[in-house]
């Protein structure tokens, strides 16, 4: 979609609906809405809808890093510790670790 077509309450909309999205447990949405939408609100001139697309962005943005950092804990605290869980490290894994822990 080319966004220089689209009228800005069109746009205000798609991007409110990524926003939206995201807590779904759609976090991409999140990031495409950050990537695809920035320029639109912070670096275009003034219109009316800006303000709440900055919004919606700003809280996009913010809703992937808490989304990303989250994750970046579960991962680092599974990793280091699953051999400790014992076998219930093993059964919340997709995929069973051959070997000694």
């Amino acid at each position: 979609m080319n966004l220089e077509r689209v009228s800005n309450e069109d746009k205000l909309n798609l991007c409110r609906k990524y926003y939206l999205g995201g807590f779904a447990l759609l976090p991409f949405l999140w990031l495409v809405n950050t990537v695809w939408f920035f320029k639109e609100a912070f670096m275009k001139p003034q219109f009316n809808e800006q303000l709440q697309m900055k919004k919606y962005v700003k809280l996009s943005a913010l809703g992937l890093s808490v989304w990303v950092a989250a994750l970046t804990t579960w991962i680092t605290v599974y990793q280091t510790l699953r051999p400790e869980w014992g076998a219930m490290g093993d059964y919340i894994s997709f995929t069973l670790p051959l070997g000694v822990p």
